[in-house]
């Protein structure tokens, strides 16, 4: 927790490069030591899956370490000092009031994905399969926007602070665009090469039929996702946590669980209606987020 929590800190002041930096060294550490510790390679003692667990724990513990003494000593805006270590009560409300609304848009989501997969399982073993490999290969495609929009919610944060609210919105639809122009890159090439990148991980024709359906019916979104990832992490960086969970909410919850049973069970669409589902929430959700942070901006 401690390495994500002081990354955040990093990126709020305007510093991803050490937030980087400390994500490069526990991981990479951690891929060193894995099969070292797994395997008992050198002079490691053989420990199986706890070895795993063990270099994961070292990995992550050095990365923290290097980031508390960029915090300690090394020169960066941010400074953890001897009388920074007390308890202000209201700063301490202030992070839990503002935390809750975060937490909520994850449990939301993570959520969601659960219900999904629960009525993939109606399909068999094959389409949830398919669908799998299809979804972590979007997620993938999809960190590198996850970083522009995290960064579009550091500049929203930064500018709001230095009174520049113009800027701040400027921030936001400059960020929205260059990330709206990579996953349309991302989505033709999954498009054009969705049936060789699934055969890729699984070979079995059922499966990759599942997964090429998913991939290209998906990818349809991306344009949207987008907008709402880097519009939703605009309203987070201001301050405001609670419509993005409240949109959250209606797309997941209200729109894309009913619309995947819907299509995919009731109207026996099978799970091309799940996809299609996915799509359509996801680009609601974005229109949704376009529309309230212009309401938003013009009361600025």
């Amino acid at each position: 927790m401690l390495l994500f929590l002081l990354n955040a800190v990093f990126r709020g002041a305007g510093d991803a490069a050490i937030a980087m930096r400390a994500l490069w060294i526990a991981n990479i550490l951690n891929i060193i030591l894995d099969p070292c510790l797994i395997f008992g390679w050198g002079p490691f003692p053989e420990m199986g899956i706890a070895g795993a667990a063990i270099a994961t724990n070292i990995g992550r513990g050095v990365g923290v370490a290097f980031q508390l003494y960029i915090l300690l000593r090394g020169r960066v805006v941010v400074k953890i000092l001897r009388r920074h270590l007390k308890v202000v009560w209201g700063i301490v409300l202030r992070l839990l009031d503002v935390s809750l609304g975060g937490m909520g848009q994850y449990i939301i989501a993570s959520a969601s994905w659960i219900f999904l997969m629960r009525i993939m399982a109606e399909f068999g073993e094959m389409a949830v399969a398919g669908y799998t490999i299809s979804i972590r290969m979007l997620i993938f495609a999809i960190l590198p926007a996850w970083g522009m929009a995290n960064a579009a919610a550091t500049l929203v944060g930064q500018n709001l602070g230095a009174e520049q609210p113009a800027r701040a919105e400027t921030s936001v639809w400059r960020s929205a665009f260059f990330t709206m122009l990579f996953l349309l890159c991302v989505s033709v090439i999954y498009f054009v090469f969705a049936e060789p990148m699934v055969q890729f991980f699984h070979a079995d024709p059922e499966v990759v039929k599942y997964g090429v359906a998913s991939l290209k019916i998906i990818c349809l979104g991306y344009v949207f996702f987008a907008y709402g990832m880097v519009i939703s992490q605009a309203f987070n960086g201001a301050g405001d946590t609670r419509t993005p969970t409240w949109l959250n909410f209606i797309c997941f919850w209200l729109i894309q669980i009913p619309l995947a049973y819907l299509m995919g069970i009731t109207l026996e669409i099978g799970p091309n209606g799940v996809f299609w589902a996915v799509a359509i929430s996801e680009s609601i959700l974005a229109l949704m987020c376009i529309y309230f942070f212009r309401q938003e901006s013009g009361n600025l």
